[in-house]
């Protein structure tokens, strides 16, 4: 074989070599971003806000990654640089587990909004990984164009590689990785193979550097499970949540009772022997409006459909108390379900389920219900489709002339404007729609519940008729009247829905 073929295999492979670390080294910075939201979800939930951080964040990062790796490569750096880059890349990945929930419980201390919380960690813990790993494709590409002339082929080779690169980091996240091995596995399992595909490219370096950095990638590893870094706070992750089960029996009157905790939100408290017993004081509410609405009808037996799941706390109670009556829950997630089923003491078989979206679902039917409840709101992160105009005209078409729909949403006190403009929404389609109190609340962050009928309007109070001794109050007028005047609220569409500029106050803190 001669010199100059010698020399042309040679460069083939190392551009073989280049090419696939641009694809890989992308696809790694696309699994952080992915992996990001489901870290943060049981520290700050998820939201418009929390996506916005982590997706600015990790761009920004990218962009100065690529400015330094085009400058450094102008300088002569070799793909030393890159593997020196990706190496730290992948400490800081493994490093960012057992950082993550230091830094959870510090924001916890300091009481930061969810805002600047979102900020802080996508900032602190997914800013570098970012930067160190946009290094690599400028260096490398400028690196490729010494041994292949052909610059523009080159060059959008490597964009292309690195673009299906982040493709398939994306669907593979998404799709399969996080729901088969969970998110801090697979943060590790990122970082393990940055660094592993940084090793070709430190073998070059001094002895000195080289020990250095196996040292601290050692330590880092030796660190993040010694304290326990992969152990997450999950019970098990879904395709939309990390799902917890904790002990709630300090709750109960008597015996155990269990919670679901949905990312970092309580979503039910459920009692292991009688589940008449309803510790939550929104679901409590919402059954005693539709026990007032309909009266002895509700022992008769009524047909409900509930919007959302989660521990099942209502439906259970539900058949409880009127084992006549037919439910039907549309609840997204099918582990969800499992979980209620497996440590929540619900028995599925008298409740017919759908494991679908609940305004697909709910559009789908062809029957009439008595009662429709709304309880899909996830703390601040609101399904947009589910608070429309064009949705509370679906409700109206799927109730009975003397049904109600009832709801329950996370907003501010004493100016809920995102309750109001729900509420004026609803107005639009329903005779009598109301907000409902128990007493005056102790903090700015309320549960409110809604009702909606075109039947007859509830009663000013409402009693407990069973359980814990509750009262709640009609302050519809009261709080429409609060804040911004009604004509600037806007009524909600399926074009228009800003949701998350009117619930701004609880996600920054502050009014306006």
């Amino acid at each position: 074989m001669s010199d100059q073929s010698a020399a042309t295999d040679s460069n083939r492979l190392r551009l073989l070599g280049f090419s696939l670390t641009v694809f890989l080294s992308s696809a790694a910075l696309l699994v952080l971003e992915i992996l990001a939201g489901r870290l943060l979800a049981p520290h700050i939930g998820v939201s418009l806000y929390t996506w916005t951080s982590i997706i600015g964040v990790i761009l920004a990062g990218l962009s100065l990654g690529n400015w330094l790796g085009g400058v450094w490569a102008d300088r002569g750096a070799d793909g030393r640089v890159a593997g020196v880059a990706m190496a730290l890349a992948g400490i800081y990945a493994i490093l960012a587990l057992p950082l993550m929930d230091g830094l959870g419980n510090l924001l916890a201390a300091q009481q930061v909004g969810l805002l600047g919380s979102s900020f802080v960690f996508a900032f602190t813990l997914f800013a570098p990984p970012a930067v160190a790993i946009g290094i690599v494709t400028p260096l490398l590409t400028t690196r490729a164009l010494d041994l292949d002339p052909r610059a523009g082929h080159v060059v959008g080779r490597m964009h292309a590689l690195a673009a299906i690169g982040s493709i398939v980091g994306t669907f593979a996240t998404g799709y399969w990785l996080v729901q088969s091995f969970g998110s801090r596995a697979i943060l590790f399992g990122t970082g393990v193979g940055l660094i592993l595909l940084a090793a070709p490219f430190l073998l070059r370096l001094r002895p000195p550097v080289l020990v250095v950095l196996i040292l601290i990638t050692l330590a880092s590893g030796i660190l993040s499970l010694s304290q326990q870094g992969l152990r997450g706070s999950c019970d098990r992750e879904s395709q939309y949540f990390c799902i917890r089960v904790v002990d709630r029996s300090s709750d109960a009157p008597f015996g155990q009772a269990r919670g679901m905790v949905l990312d970092h939100l309580l979503h039910g408290i459920n009692h292991d022997t009688d589940p008449r017993i309803i510790i939550a004081p929104y679901v409590h509410a919402i059954d005693e409006l539709v026990y007032e609405h309909f009266d002895q009808r509700y022992d008769a037996g009524l047909d409900w459909f509930f919007l959302g799941g989660g521990s099942y706390t209502h439906p259970r109670a539900v058949q409880a108390l009127s084992p006549e009556s037919s439910v039907t829950v549309a609840e997204l997630d099918p582990m969800v379900t499992l979980t209620a089923v497996e440590k929540l003491y619900l028995e599925p078989e008298a409740m017919r389920i759908l494991h679908e979206d609940g305004r697909r679902a709910l559009t789908a039917e062809t029957g009439k219900f008595d009662v429709i409840v709304g309880d899909v709101f996830h703390d601040v992160a609101i399904p947009e489709h589910m608070v429309t105009l064009e949705f509370a005209e679906i409700v109206r078409q799927r109730l009975r002339p003397d049904g109600i729909y009832l709801m329950n949403i996370v907003d501010a006190f004493p100016d809920p404007r995102l309750v109001r403009a729900i509420t004026k929404t609803l107005s639009e389609v329903f005779t009598h729609v109301d907000l409902w109190m128990e007493g005056v609340p102790g903090a700015d962050r309320v549960t409110f519940v809604l009702s909606a009928t075109n039947s007859e309007r509830p009663p000013e109070i409402v009693q407990a008729r069973f359980g814990f001794e509750r009262t709640w109050f009609r302050v519809t007028e009261k709080l429409m009247e609060l804040g911004k005047p009604l004509d600037q609220l806007p009524v909600l569409t399926d074009d228009y829905a800003p949701v998350e500029r009117l619930i701004a106050g609880l996600l920054l803190g502050e009014r306006d």
